[in-house]
């Protein structure tokens, strides 16, 4: 799911290598240490549509510090519910949590998807969206 993450839409796939450079492998690597958790989309046959995860070591969660927010649903099964599923699992799961960085672009239909659960863009730094929402 982390590689499918970092695939544009719009162009080639990376090599698969680009998952243990450091600023990528921090979301995956040592999983299942205190305070990480997730969600996953998945078909009956055991095809995995989507995910979303956080890790408690990338950021509070509070506007200080957003937590980053790797979330990805698979093309071709877009706009289809599976995010705003996966995402109100997060949001149940973690009911405090106040603000939200994604690596996306700003028009990006993520966007638009946490903006329906009460997200607004707080503001834009180098690819990232970070988002916040009132409690």
């Amino acid at each position: 799911m982390l590689y499918l993450a970092l695939t544009p839409a719009e162009s080639a796939p990376p090599p698969r290598e680009i998952m243990r450079e450091p600023q990528y492998a921090r979301y995956v690597e040592g999983w299942g240490a205190e305070g990480d958790q997730g969600f996953l989309a998945a078909e009956k046959s055991g095809i995995l549509l989507g995910a979303v995860w956080l890790r408690s070591s990338l950021g509070s969660g509070q506007a200080d510090s957003p937590v980053e927010l790797p979330f990805v649903v698979r093309p071709g099964h877009r706009q289809r519910g599976i995010g705003a599923s996966l995402l109100t699992q997060m949001i149940r799961a973690n009911p405090t949590l106040a603000a939200v960085s994604l690596r996306v672009r700003a028009g990006s239909p993520a966007v638009r998807l946490f903006g329906r659960f009460g997200f607004d863009i707080a503001r834009e730094d180098e690819g990232a969206v970070i988002m916040s929402r009132n409690l």
